[in-house]
């Protein structure tokens, strides 16, 4: 484990996502700065989602979606072979299309 590594959760299609400290920096400052301080809700939606979605765009993002509380909250991870690192994530009112590839059992 690095120095810069924030986080490192294995979401449960047993995808392992990452996150370094400067680029988490990135995330809140230029592309989401509502998202400072909630570290630990990304964790969550990677660790625990209701739906994970493939990218219609681009087959190795996958979408991971929570909505403990509305809006939802969708973090978005590059993923291969079992590894991936953490894109962005966003608060959002709706799921966008894409195909299904894990849903949480009610």
């Amino acid at each position: 484990m690095t120095a810069d590594l924030l986080f490192e959760v294995t979401t449960p299609i047993a995808v392992v996502v990452r996150c370094s400290r400067s680029y988490w920096n990135f995330i809140v400052t230029y592309k989401h700065p509502i998202m400072a301080g909630l570290e630990q809700d990304v964790e969550t939606v990677l660790a625990d989602p209701d739906e994970v979605r493939r990218s219609r765009q681009d087959p190795d993002l996958l979408l991971f979606y929570r909505a403990s509380s509305r809006p939802w909250l969708c973090a978005v991870a590059r993923c291969e072979d079992g590894t991936g690192f953490l894109i962005t994530v966003y608060p959002t009112d709706a799921i966008k299309a894409g195909e299904i590839i894990w849903t949480k059992s009610r």
